[in-house]
């Protein structure tokens, strides 16, 4: 893939965050006043890293999803920004990937469905489409994640398109493979699924291998701002991982602040590997 072909998908992707950001906004006057019904009708609080020990100091806010959720597509809309920006004229593989990694964020406006569900009485299966969405955008952004610490550690650049292909691939799998309750959410706004802990095994594994990926680059390409990347990667996966479950005001800005600075890892020092070459 060219630098102006890779260069042309930021621009075209940044057009995701910005149409998310566009409909929230629109959408907000009519959804805003639902939240409060949305998180008195769930089953159970969300869990996850950090959310689960906030659970015990804290009930849910009825406004921290839509919150978290509006963070999370504001995340993607800055962050390709900035990336499309630093890395411009910059020839680097994993970029692209952490860029799709940054733009799956922006699926996690799906979870506005809950409260427009409540507001105009929808059937089920708008919440079981959008729940699918939501899900194939959190392993998309795990699988290309992964994909760059593979980059990383000296995979063929000439098999993008195929890396990409599959990465879909294998999130729709996984998506359309998990069984969905159409009729129950948790208190941040996420469908109740099943073999909710099988999939969880499975990106933790991922999660891992992504982050040994980055290591071991640093030591069979001899360098050291691959630690850096690694510890980044981790950072912004922590970060994504609090704000997804967030249902309490104790969660976002911790969240925020691991992805804004899990993100100027893994950019700064990514450009600063391409600079020497």
């Amino acid at each position: 893939m060219t630098l102006s072909e890779r260069n042309t998908i930021f621009k075209a992707g940044l057009l995701l965050p910005a149409a998310a950001l566009a409909g929230m906004a629109v959408a907000s006057f009519l959804i805003i006043p639902m939240y409060p019904s949305a998180v008195d009708e769930t089953t159970r609080r969300s869990s996850g890293v950090i959310q689960d020990a906030a659970a015990h100091f804290s009930s849910p806010n009825p406004y921290v999803p839509f919150i978290s959720t509006a963070s999370a597509i504001l995340y993607a809309f800055v962050a390709i920004i900035i990336i499309y920006r630093y890395f411009e004229k910059t020839q680097s593989p994993e970029i692209l990937y952490i860029a799709f990694f940054v733009l799956s964020f922006a699926l996690e406006a799906t979870r506005i469905m809950v409260p427009l569900k409540l507001k105009y009485d929808l059937p089920s299966v708008y919440l079981i489409m959008a729940s699918r969405v939501l899900i194939f955008g959190r392993y998309f952004g795990i699988f290309s994640l992964f994909a760059a610490s593979i980059y990383a550690a000296g995979f063929d650049i000439q098999q993008q398109r195929q890396i990409v292909f599959t990465i879909v691939i294998l999130a729709l799998a996984l998506t359309l493979g998990a069984p969905i309750d159409g009729l129950a959410w948790d208190t941040s706004l996420c469908m109740i699924s099943g073999y909710t802990s099988a999939f969880n095994l499975v990106e933790t594994g991922i999660v891992l291998i992504t982050l040994v990926s980055f290591f071991i680059s640093a030591y069979s390409r001899g360098v050291k701002e691959y630690i850096c990347i690694g510890v980044g990667a981790f950072l912004a996966v922590l970060g994504r991982a609090v704000l997804f479950s967030a249902d309490t005001w104790i969660t976002p800005i911790p969240a925020l602040l691991l992805l804004a600075v899990g993100t100027w890892f893994i950019c700064t020092r990514l450009h600063l590997v391409y600079l020497w070459f």
